[in-house]
């Protein structure tokens, strides 16, 4: 075995669930992924410039002078990922003479090919996949070993090494050109919608990563996917200084999505404070990995905050996890030492994992380019602009001296979740609870009632019901998410929590999200004209959709408020969940360049980086309003730690979100119009909004919105 191999079969040991393995091993990942990297630096560029002209001059000189730009083009991006393997300088020549098509029929016919042929692929490996991770994702009974190393076999792993081998990448590369972001942003609205399908042909061979690399960074995100997937908090066992149980028996939350919707919901509780605080403090205790780590998804133990002191329960709910073994009485103390890092070793690993991809993307070198240019089509400064333009505007400090205001009280760190412009605000959450529990006990009684949500949300009868038949409803394990078709005649996937009891409002809310994901992803691939344009450019304007349909949840539960200024307190709504994830999203960015700068970081190294640039980007933003400084609170969100540079798509789908809402308003089909925009498919974002909706991406609309809700609210 060689060196490459056995450095990557110790990185995916690091990278796999154990968090023994993990810890043991972590401290040697800077020095795997550099010797890693250093060898694939050496695989690039095997053909050289001499070649490279001499086989373009050739071309050129059987096609004519017309054929230079794209044959040179063509043979350039092909040298850029030939290798050794692939053949000598000879067999590259040979295979360029054989391959470019100058006949633009043949071209097209070609590229239709491929469409099918890709299409079948991104299917059959689509659906493959989501039965590999079926047990991991959808609640099936207890998790068995099989189960990860089921999840831990990716079928895409192999994809892009059995392309090129078989030359059919080499064949797209020669004669369909690749475009930069800025070529597609100057040039891609006088494209054709063929013209675009065969710009995403190409797409698909821009990089060349070989299988071992794309294993490792599916074992690091599923690692990671699994630790935050199984992260409960078992509230009832969180314990006040005088030993009193603040929250009822049975509520497990997850973090930190189901610990911020709990501390939101209990701003309609006018006594909610004290467990508000708990719940913060909790979220403090994760950041600073200084929570016990017996506490974690572990229903036989109390936690008492003030003193981190962690007891043996008289009171177990639920089943005690199969690692936890005492044979302590209740009230005894156990070991309350804390979570080994383990937060931070998972986030460094993902960084590893995605840094090991690197050499493999000449054009793009760092997982951040290619997240922005590659997966967003939107340049990395366009995006953060737009997220400061929020953050930093008088307005939202004004929002902030109205919640004060309505609260009666100076603002607490926590208040940036404050939700008590949504109408759900008046109900109690047990009462909200009560009335979703009886009326969706299973999944299946979600599923039943799809096509009432769906006209009520504007489609008509007919197309609810072929959305209905191509969206499945499953119980999720973790804490909910959508789950795309591959192809046509696949099924797209809701998930969400349903518990013993039935679905309560947090699960509710949830499927009502991934709704809005799912039937995204169904009209964009069934109603796009193109597969190579399925979907829509990037995962903000799928949140856009899913917004749009999760802020009418308590309409299509029959509660909608008569409050007359409900449409102001909308917008307000809007704009301050957008600085808040706006925040978050600007910690996510900023964390991802200091890894870069710090490759060499241990995960301790990390914690403390996490902890200053959240409170650097709090105090930056956020400390005029609330009134205090280095809260850290921003680092909380579990997307920073498994998602690899997602979270700014949030507040991008909210500022999308706020156009496209106020489009659709205007329109008396508002399910027509939904399907005219995901039939757009993935162009580029700023391109598919001047096409959706008649404008550009611009936060000047919600922002000014915000202010008429300002005034307008203060007139009353």
């Amino acid at each position: 075995m060689d060196l490459r191999s056995i450095l990557t079969e110790a990185y995916a040991a690091v990278a796999a669930p154990s968090v023994g393995v993990m810890g043991l091993l972590v401290w040697v990942l800077p020095l795997l992924t550099a010797v890693i990297i250093d060898s694939a630096a050496a695989e690039v560029q095997f053909i050289n410039i001499n070649t490279i002209q001499s086989v373009t001059d050739e071309l050129v000189s059987k096609y004519g002078e017309d054929h230079r730009d794209r044959i040179a083009k063509g043979v350039d991006q092909v040298a850029r990922f030939w290798r050794k393997d692939d053949g000598d300088a000879d067999e590259f020549s040979r295979f360029c003479r054989e391959y470019y098509m100058a006949d633009s029929t043949v071209r097209q016919q070609t590229a239709d090919r491929y469409e099918a042929m890709l299409a079948g692929i991104g299917k059959y490996l689509t659906e493959m996949n989501r039965d590999l991770n079926w047990h991991l994702d959808v609640v099936t009974g207890p998790l068995l070993p099989i189960d990860y190393l089921s999840a831990g076999f990716s079928p895409w792993a192999h994809l892009s090494d059995d392309m090129f081998a078989t030359k059919i990448a080499f064949v797209a590369l020669l004669n369909f050109p690749l475009f930069t972001l800025k070529e597609k942003l100057d040039y891609g609205s006088t494209w054709s919608r063929p013209q675009w399908a065969q710009v995403k042909l190409a797409a698909w061979f821009s990089s060349r990563v070989p299988a071992d690399v794309s294993q490792n960074v599916h074992d690091a995100t599923l690692a990671s996917d699994a630790y935050i997937s199984q992260y409960n908090i078992h509230m009832h066992h969180l314990l006040t200084p005088d030993g009193s149980r603040p929250f009822p028996k049975g509520k497990r939350l997850i973090t930190h999505w189901n610990l911020r919707d709990e501390l939101k919901a209990l701003y309609s509780d006018p006594e909610g404070m004290d467990r508000q605080k708990m719940i913060f403090d909790v979220m403090i205790h994760i950041i600073r990995q200084d929570i016990p780590a017996a506490v974690i998804d572990n229903p036989a133990v109390d936690w008492t905050l003030s003193t981190n002191a962690v007891t043996v329960s008289p009171v177990v709910d639920g089943d005690v996890p199969s690692w936890w073994q005492t044979d302590k009485k209740p009230g005894e103390k156990v070991d309350n030492s804390p979570e080994p890092n383990a937060r931070y070793k998972h986030w460094l690993a993902m960084f590893h994992a995605f840094r090991l991809e690197d050499p493999y993307y000449p054009h793009l070198p760092t997982m951040i380019q290619r997240r922005f240019e590659e997966d967003r089509e939107m340049p990395e400064a366009e995006v953060e602009r737009l997220l400061t333009s929020i953050a930093q505007s008088e307005t939202v400090a004004k929002i902030g001296k109205l919640i004060e205001k309505r609260l009666g009280r100076p603002l607490l760190p926590f208040d940036i979740w404050y939700d008590g412009f949504k109408s759900r605000s008046t109900y109690a959450e047990d009462d909200l609870d009560r009335r979703l529990r009886e009326k969706y006990p299973t999944v299946e009684a979600f599923q039943a009632d799809m096509p009432r949500i769906l006209r009520e949300l504007g489609f008509d009868a007919e197309t609810a019901a072929f959305l209905c038949s191509t969206i499945q409803v499953d119980p999720s394990r973790g804490v909910g998410h959508a789950s795309s078709p591959g192809g046509i005649g696949d099924k797209a996937h809701l998930r969400t929590r349903v518990g013993p009891t039935g679905m309560d409002y947090k699960g509710y809310s949830i499927a009502i999200h991934e709704l809005g994901h799912n039937v995204e992803q169904v009209f964009s691939l069934y109603k796009v004209d193109h597969i190579l344009l399925s979907g829509v450019p990037n995962t903000g304007i799928t949140e856009a959709f899913a917004f749009v349909f999760q802020d009418q949840d308590m309409d299509l539960m029959g509660l909608t408020s008569n409050d007359p200024q409900k449409k102001y307190l909308m917008v307000l709504d809007n704009i301050w969940g957008t600085f808040e994830i706006g925040c978050v999203s600007l910690v996510d960015m900023r964390v991802w360049r200091w890894l870069y700068d710090h490759p060499e970081a241990t995960a301790e190294d990390l914690r403390e980086a996490v902890i200053t640039i959240a409170k650097n980007v709090w105090n930056e933003y956020c400390a005029r309003i609330f009134g205090v400084r280095d809260v850290e609170i921003l680092a909380i969100y579990s997307h920073l730690v498994d998602g690899a540079l997602y979270l700014p798509d949030y507040p991008l789908g909210s500022i999308m979100q706020f156009q496209i809402e106020r489009y659709l308003k205007q329109s008396d089909r508002p399910g027509k119009e939904i399907e005219r925009m995901c039939s757009i498919g993935s162009v580029t974002p700023d391109l598919w909004m001047r096409t959706a909706v008649g404008a550009p991406i611009s936060t000047e609309p919600l922002i000014r919105a915000a202010e008429e809700a300002l005034q307008a609210i203060g007139k009353k």
